[in-house]
Order: structure tokens, then C-alpha cells, then sequence
């Protein structure tokens, strides 16, 4: 056996003709093949540094035939780094392949599999076919779980080979077989080609399930993780199968591997929609937090994928971490992206009891040097003001104090916050609004500056300099960004409103409505501008109703992700999507879509939430329109380079006849209608949804101007310009 970095000495860029050479003279004198060994180690070792040895290609696909594995191994290594560039020469190692795969070590029989499944060029795949069928039956567990994985290979290269040679099935066979790594190999399979965009359906019955059940112990660590995620592919029919899979799964929770951690609690996660139990669901809840706060002893990197996943849970299951906000209180080690979204849960499991704890936690980051973490401090102090209305004396007191260290991003922030705490707390917390005027002159970002503007505005009725501080803001007026402009627009109205007698409001306000309409390009501002010197023209007391109208309180429901969203998200926790919160289909090519799917053991706040999938495209070779199709001229000169076969041709004019003959030949049934506009040629024409656009309303409906024949070339010269 080699000792460990004795093999570094082949790690030099070789010349090809010197390897050439070698490889050619280990031909002779070689019984122990230790020249052609060393020969295509140091090929190998070229492979690995970057070094093109494809011009090798034949000199060595001749060492295939030597009976010694260890050759063989970087041989197929070869064959797998350059075979889908020689697809000229690929044939001459074909023969090996097919001799290789009947060997009787079973490795070599599963390693000849394995390279032609990583080559997808036709000629191999054709050849790949019979060998594959029999590897999946063949008697050696090894070979069978490297032939499971060998079938997504060949659905990947070729899809529908892979349906009509039946591997699909051979591959369900094979989650029943008796040795738990090819389980779980077959599992990952038919998940790899269920989650394609264009793959089969892949669903569980609860029988196949139980036996998935019974090999996960038995499999290795990424093996759980396979079969513990294909779970969620078992839709349970009654609450009973549902609360039974997860106590049988729950025990899964105290493995050292994060991975399979997070994956038990998706899939509890989603059991937990299907039971109807309260006290095994909120056990399930208690044995869910342990394991998420030891994963925050793990380095930074595990440490922010746990809180991103919290930070879903949390929102879902409230009670899983309602106890453990101290845990994610900040540490002075930690990088500043685990402080961040240690912030967020923070917030997250704030509540009256715990309030105080929170606040002095938030008082302290708001000292800290670095600028980002420091705004993210103050505004959360803001946030727990408005979500927790018994500790919102302390946060104004606390928000105050920051003011007075006249630190001009700190003051800022503040400010922000400030504005939506008088908000949601009307008429109590304005005497704070003086000490905010002192510091007007820290006030250099446009957020922070339309949030002064808004309270000078606001409560100009009970700030005596008002009209002085405003004016002084509309120095800088046609400097500003379009967000101060606003701001100081509505301000200046609500100012005229509320001191309507004095002769310096009406100044300001003329003068206002003057830039606003006459010297400013943004049309959101103008157009304000025209309303309210209109407003004031014609009605100032509707004006004065309109601009002052009672605003509905903040609350922290905005806060919340959607009930639908976020049960699409917890179905890929331990995902990237659950890291960037979005659906993997977003942001992966031909990933296919997740959601919760309706059975009778479906809780009730789960069903009213249900997201429905959007419809699969469909090729647009598949889909026919039924109706005459558009007369052509018959002196129509068409280029010879043009195939007509792949042109697609104009879409027929929609009513509603063909509408309902279309819908009525779909193959997925009257469940989907509403996802109808998705699919076929009615995603590729934004005008073809247009028949009920005018509701009820008929005599409104747009008619053509003209009839008979010249209609009809009317409709012809639209769809050629629509296309």
C-alpha cells in the first residue's frame, strides 16, 4: 500500500510525448504492470493540475484491457475527464465497457457502469442500456446501489430512453430491496428525476413508506437524509398515519449530523399539517428546540444556516424557541452575518415576558463600532417598541438616550423608528417631538430626513416654529431625492391646513406647488403637486379631509411571511431556499415547485393557505389550438434556410368557443382551471386573455370597425403584428 505523499513526485507537467513514450514502452517487460501504472499516475496527476492530456486518448484507452483494478480506475478516470470530447473515438472503449461490466468483481462491474453513465454521448448511452438492466438485478448490493444511481444519469442524458427501457420502475423495485444503501440510493435517484421540471411524478403510498422507515436506521448518514426528505412525497390519508410516522422519526432528531437534523425537522414539520393531536404536536415542538440550539455551538457557517432555518421555524412554530431567547444573544466573536440574524430572531421571540431582557440586550449593541450592526440595533429597538406595547415607555427612553449622543447614524435611526412609534401609539408619545427638532441639523440621509418631514408635517398643529423649520428644510428643495420631495410636498399641505390664516404658510406652500408642477421632472411628484394645488383650490376643507385623514396603526403583521409562502418554505428546510427564503424554482433552472398538497388528514388553517402549483409548460410542439389555421398565400416566396416545421404559427384569435373547447381537451382536469393562464400559447400572447377583461359590462366591449372579409384581414394583420 502507498505511503501517504509518496505520490507527490508525479505531481509535474509531463510532456505528452514522454508519456507517450512510456505508456508505449510499459508494453514490453512490464508482468507487474508498474511501468504502465506510474505512466497514468503521472497522467493523472496532470489531470488534476489543469494539464490538457486528452492527445493521450488512445495510447490510454489500450491500458483498459490490463486485468489489474488499480489501472483500470484511472483509466475510466480518464475516460470520464475527456470522453465527451472525443465522441470520434469513444467507440474504440466500448467493447471494453461491455466486458468490464460482466466481470465477476463486483467493483469492476460497478465502476464500468458508473463511467458510462458519467459519459451522455449517444453511442454510449446506447450501449449502456442491456449492461444497466441487468447491474440493477445483479446479485452484488454494491453494483445494484451504483446502478440506481447510474439510472438518474441516463434520465439526465436521455429522459425518455430512460422511461420506455423501464428504469423508472426498476428503480421503485429497488426501494423495496432488502439491503438499506440501495434504498436509499434508489431513493435519491427517482428525488433527482422527481425534481426535475420536465421528470416524472415521484409520490409515496403509506406501505412504501413504512419500508423506507424500517431501512433508514440501517442507512448511512446521507442515506437518512434521502429517505428522511422523500418522505415528504407520503401525503398521509388520516391523522393517525401521519402522528405515527412521526414518533417513529422523532428519534432522528438527536443525530450528531446537522444535515440530517434539519431534514427530521422538515419532515416533522410537515407531518405536523396532516396531525390532529395537540399534545403529540407541541411534543414534537419541545424536542425540536434542543437540537436547533446545539447546532449554534457549530462554526460560523453552520451557525448562520441554522438561523436562517430558525428564523422560518420560529415564525411557523412559535413555541419551539419561545424560552431560548438567550441564546441568541450576541457574542463578541461572532462575525457580523450571525449577528445580523441573531438580531431578527431576537425580535422574533420578543414578548412581554422577556421584553426587558431584550431591550438591555439591544441598549448594548447600539454601542458597538460597527455601523451596520449598530443601525440594525437601534431599529429593532423601534420594532419592539411597536410589537410590545408594555415595554414601549422603556424603548422611547431608550431611543432617547441614544439621541443625546448625537451620533449622526444612531440619530437617524432613531428618528425612523420614532415616526412609526407615533404610529402605532397616537397622541402619547409626542412630547418626545422638540428633542427631535434639536437635532434636525443631523439629519443627512433621505429616509431619515422624509421621516423628520412627516412628523414636522404632522403635527404642525403643535409645533409653534413649524412653518421656520420647514422653510428652512425647502432650501434644498430641487436638490433632494424624490422621497424628501414628497415628503416635503405633503408636509407644506398639511402646514397650509392646519394654519391656513398665516401669511408664511401660504408663501410656502405657493412656493412648493410652484417647483413641484413647474420645475421638477418626476411625474409621481408633479402629478401630486397638480392634485393638491387642485385640492386647494377648488375645496380646501376636502383637501383638508383627504391629507389629514385618520391612518391606520402600524402593527408587526407586515412583519409576517405569508402562511402559504412559508409553508412552501419549510418544505425545503436545510436548503438553499431556505438560506435566501425563496423557492428553489426561483433561482434554480427546471427545479420543480413544492407545496403542501390537500388530503382529508389536512388541518384546516393548513388547507385555507394551500398555494397551488403553477402548470408545468408544455413544449409548444405539444400543444394544438383547435380551429381552422391562418390561410397563407400561395405566392409567398420563403427562404430556403428556413425549416417551417419548427416556425410557430400565428395563434387563432381567442373567444370564447375556443377557449372552452381548449380547456375542455386538457389532461389535467378541472382542478387546475385557474392556473389555465400558464400554459400553452396563451403564456406566450399577453393579448389572448382579453374576452373577459370587461366583465359584465357587454355594451362597453370594443367592436371591430369593419365586417365580413375585411374583419377577418383585419384580425390576420393583428396576429402578424403581435408576432
Amino acid at each position: 500500500m502507498a505511503h501517504p505523499g509518496q505520490d507527490a513526485k508525479f505531481f509535474q507537467r509531463g510532456k505528452i510525448e514522454e508519456l507517450r513514450a512510456e505508456l508505449q514502452a510499459a508494453e514490453t517487460k512490464d508482468k507487474k504492470f508498474l511501468k504502465r501504472k506510474t505512466a497514468l499516475k503521472k497522467i493523472v496527476a496532470n489531470i488534476t493540475m489543469g494539464n490538457d492530456m486528452s492527445p493521450l486518448f488512445t495510447d490510454v484507452a489500450q491500458c483498459l484491457g490490463t486485468p489489474l483494478l488499480e489501472i483500470k480506475k484511472m483509466v475510466y478516470l480518464f475516460l470520464v475527464s475527456y470522453g465527451r470530447s472525443k465522441p470520434d473515438q469513444i467507440h474504440i472503449v466500448i467493447p471494453n465497457f461491455l466486458t468490464d461490466c460482466s466481470d465477476r468483481n463486483p467493483l469492476i462491474r460497478a465502476l464500468a457502469i458508473r463511467t458510462m453513465s458519467y459519459i451522455p454521448i449517444p453511442v454510449v448511452t446506447d450501449s449502456l442500456t442491456e449492461p444497466l438492466r441487468h447491474c440493477l438485478k445483479d446479485r452484488d448490493p454494491y453494483v445494484r446501489k451504483t446502478a440506481a444511481i447510474c439510472v438518474a444519469k441516463l434520465y439526465t442524458a436521455d429522459p425518455r430512453r430512460a422511461e420506455k427501457g423501464g428504469f423508472v420502475e426498476m428503480l421503485r423495485d429497488l426501494m423495496l430491496d432488502g439491503n438499506a444503501t440501495v434504498v436509499a440510493n434508489a431513493v435519491a435517484a427517482l428525488s433527482e428525476i422527481g425534481d426535475r421540471h420536465d421528470g416524472v411524478i415521484f409520490k409515496l403510498n403509506l406501505a412504501t413508506a413504512n419500508k423506507l422507515l424500517a431501512a433508514l436506521g440501517e442507512s448511512s448518514e446521507w442515506g437518512q437524509i434521502y429517505i428522511l426528505d422523500t418522505l415528504l412525497r407520503y401525503v398521509p390519508e388520516r391523522h393517525a398515519d401521519a402522528e405515527l410516522m412521526a414518533e417513529r422519526i422523532i428519534v432522528q432528531l438527536q443525530h450528531a449530523n446537522s444535515a440530517v437534523v434539519l431534514t427530521t425537522i422538515k419532515a416533522l414539520l410537515y407531518l405536523m399539517n396532516y396531525m390532529e393531536n395537540r399534545k403529540l404536536i407541541d411534543y414534537c415542538c419541545k424536542k425540536m428546540g434542543p437540537p436547533l440550539v446545539t447546532l449554534l455551538s457549530s462554526g460560523p457557517e453552520v451557525q448562520y444556516v441554522a438561523l436562517r432555518n430558525i428564523l422560518l421555524i420560529i415564525q411557523r412554530r412559535p413555541a419551539v424557541l419561545k424560552n431560548d431567547v438567550k441564546v441568541f444573544f450576541c457574542k463578541y466573536n461572532d462575525p457580523i452575518y450571525v449577528k445580523l440574524a441573531k438580531l431578527e430572531i431576537m425580535y422574533r421571540l420578543a414578548r412581554t415576558e422577556n421584553a426587558n431582557e431584550v431591550l438591555a440586550e439591544l441598549q448594548e449593541y447600539a454601542s458597538e463600532v460597527d455601523v451596520d450592526f449598530v443601525r440594525k440595533a437601534v431599529r429593532s429597538i423601534g420594532r419592539l417598541a411597536i410589537k410590545v406595547e408594555t415595554g414601549a415607555d422603556s424603548c422611547i427612553q431608550a431611543l432617547l438616550s441614544l439621541i443625546d449622543t448625537k451620533v449622526s447614524y444612531v440619530v437617524q435611526e432613531a428618528v425612523i423608528v420614532i415616526k412609526d412609534i407615533f404610529r402605532r401609539y397616537p397622541g402619547k408619545y409626542e412630547g418626545i417631538i422638540p428633542k427631535l427638532c434639536e437635532n434636525l441639523d443631523l439629519l443627512d440621509e433621505p429616509e431619515s430626513k422624509a421621516a423628520m418631514v412627516w412628523i414636522l408635517g404632522q403635527f404642525s398643529d403643535r409645533i409653534d416654529n413649524a412653518d421656520e423649520l420647514l422653510d428652512e428644510l425647502l432650501y434644498t428643495f430641487l436638490d433632494e431625492s424624490v422621497e424628501v420631495q414628497l415628503a416635503l410636498l405633503t408636509a407644506a399641505v398639511k402646514l397650509f391646513i392646519y394654519k391656513s390664516k398665516l401669511d408664511s404658510t401660504k408663501t410656502l406652500v405657493h412656493k412648493v406647488l410652484k417647483w413641484a408642477t413647474e420645475n421638477v421632472d418626476n411625474p409621481d411628484l408633479r402629478d401630486r403637486g397638480f392634485m393638491y394645488w387642485r385640492m386647494l383650490a377648488v375645496n380646501p376643507t376636502v383637501a383638508g379631509s383627504i391629507v389629514l385623514a385618520e391612518k391606520p396603526a402600524i402593527t408587526t403583521d407586515s412583519d409576517r411571511m405569508d402562511r402559504g409562502a412559508l409553508d412552501q418554505l419549510l418544505l425545503h428546510t436545510g436548503t438553499l431556499g431556505s438560506i435566501y427564503h425563496k423557492n428553489p424554482e426561483t433561482f434554480i433552472r427546471n427545479a420543480a415547485g413544492k407545496a403542501l398538497v390537500d388530503s382529508p388528514a389536512l388541518n384546516s388553517h393548513s388547507r385555507a393557505a394551500l398555494v397551488p402549483l403553477p402548470r408545468p409548460q408544455l413544449p409548444p410542439a405539444s400543444i394544438n389550438v383547435p380551429g381552422p389555421g391562418p390561410s397563407e398565400s400561395h405566392n409567398t416566396s420563403v427562404p430556403e434556410n428556413i425549416n417551417l416545421a419548427t416556425k410557430p404559427s400565428p395563434p387563432i384569435p381567442s373567444s370564447p368557443t375556443v377557449s372552452k373547447v381548449a380547456g375542455s381537451t386538457s389532461d389535467h382536469g378541472g382542478e387546475d382551471d385557474e392556473d389555465d393562464e400558464d400554459d400553452g400559447p396563451r403564456g406566450a400572447d399577453p393579448y389572448s386573455n382579453l374576452d373577459g377583461a370587461f366583465g359584465n359590462y357587454l355594451q362597453d366591449e370594443p367592436r371591430p370597425m369593419g365586417t365580413g372579409n375585411q374583419q377577418a384581414s383585419r384580425h390576420a394583420d393583428l396576429d402578424d403584428l403581435l408576432f
